[in-house]
C-alpha cells in the first residue's frame, strides 16, 4: 500500500505565526484567547495546557490581562471594547483576513454595498462584516443571490478559505445583475494551493484521508473537493479514527491536511498508515 502526501498540506504561515506567538506570550504569564485560536481541537488543547485559556467573552477579565485576537479576527467594535477595558491586546489576525477586512471597509467607504462570499456563521466572516457597513450581506452560494435585493453598486470580498469555483460563480452571477461591480479576490494563496494539490492527488489515488478539525472550514472544503473527484474520502481529526475497512482493495492512499492542522497530528496519521497499523 502506497501512502502519498499532498504537495501542500498542514499549517500555513499565518497559523504558524499565531501558534508560535501564543506560546511565546504565555511564557510571561497566563494569556486569554477570544474564541479558539485556530479550528483544531488538538492544538487548542495543547495551548490550554501551556496556559492559553479560551474565553467566549472578556467581560470578566481585569485591566492589564493579555487577550489574544485569534486568526479569524474580530469586528472593530469588539477590538475597541477590549482596549477600553484596559486589556493588553495580542492581535494574531491572519494577514490575509486583515486584508479582506481593509478591502471591505474601503468598499463601504466608497459607497458600495459589500458582499462577503463565505459562511454566515464563521467567525472570520463575522469579523469582515464588522468592517463592511450596515448594508453588507453574506452570500454562501450562487442560489443565495436570488434571495437578496442588491443596490446598483456592489463590492465583493471573499472569506479567505473559500473555493475559487464558488467565489467565481457568485461573482459572475452578480455581474449580470449589477450596474457597477468591484471585486477583490481575498482568497489566500495557501488555501488555493492546498485545494489544487488535494484535487490533483485525489485523481491519482484510490482513497483520500483529509486530516484536521471538523470545525475547520478549510479542512472541510478539502474533503468536499476530494469527494467531487469521485474518490472515497474520510475526514479525520486524529490517527485513532482510522478504520481498516476504508482501505480494502486500495493500493494508493492520498493524505492531505487543512491549514490549521499541526504537523504532529499529521505525522501521527502518516506513521500509522506507513506502519500499516490500521487494524485497531
Amino acid at each position: 500500500m502506497e501512502i502519498i502526501l499532498a504537495d501542500k498540506a498542514g499549517f500555513c504561515f499565518g497559523v504558524k505565526r499565531a501558534i508560535n506567538t501564543a506560546f511565546e506570550a504565555v511564557m510571561a504569564g497566563k494569556v486569554y484567547c477570544l474564541g479558539p485560536l485556530i479550528h483544531n481541537p488538538q492544538e487548542v488543547d495543547r495551548l490550554r495546557k501551556a496556559g492559553v485559556e479560551t474565553v467566549d467573552d472578556f467581560s470578566t477579565l481585569k485591566d492589564g490581562d493579555s487577550l489574544i485576537i485569534r486568526s479569524h479576527g474580530v469586528p472593530p467594535s469588539i477590538l475597541e471594547q477590549a482596549k477600553k477595558q484596559g486589556l493588553k491586546i495580542i492581535d494574531l489576525t491572519c494577514p490575509f483576513v486583515g486584508k479582506a477586512q481593509r478591502h471591505a471597509e474601503a468598499l463601504s467607504d466608497e459607497g458600495y454595498q459589500v458582499v462577503v462570499v463565505g459562511e454566515k456563521k464563521h467567525p472570520e466572516v463575522q469579523s469582515i462584516i464588522g468592517y463592511a457597513g450596515k448594508n453588507a450581506v453574506v452570500i454562501e452560494n450562487e442560489q443565495d443571490v436570488d434571495d437578496v435585493k442588491f443596490q446598483h453598486r456592489i463590492g465583493i470580498v471573499a472569506q479567505t478559505t473559500q473555493s475559487y469555483s464558488n467565489f467565481s460563480e457568485i461573482v459572475l452571477k452578480l455581474l449580470r445583475i449589477s450596474k457597477e461591480l468591484k471585486v477583490y479576490n481575498t482568497i489566500c494563496n495557501s488555501t488555493t494551493e492546498r485545494q489544487h494539490a488535494a484535487k490533483v492527488l485525489a485523481k491519482q489515488v484510490d482513497v483520500m484521508l483529509v486530516v484536521g478539525g471538523r470545525n475547520s472550514a478549510n479542512t472541510s472544503r478539502l474533503a468536499t473537493i476530494c469527494r467531487q473527484e469521485g474518490k472515497p474520502t474520510h475526514h479525520i481529526e486524529v490517527a485513532g479514527e482510522i478504520l481498516p475497512e476504508w482501505f480494502q482493495g486500495a493500493r494508493r492512499i492520498g493524505v492531505t491536511a487543512g491549514a490549521s492542522t499541526p504537523d504532529w497530528v499529521l505525522n501521527d496519521v502518516l506513521e500509522r498508515l506507513r506502519k500499516n497499523d490500521i487494524s485497531r
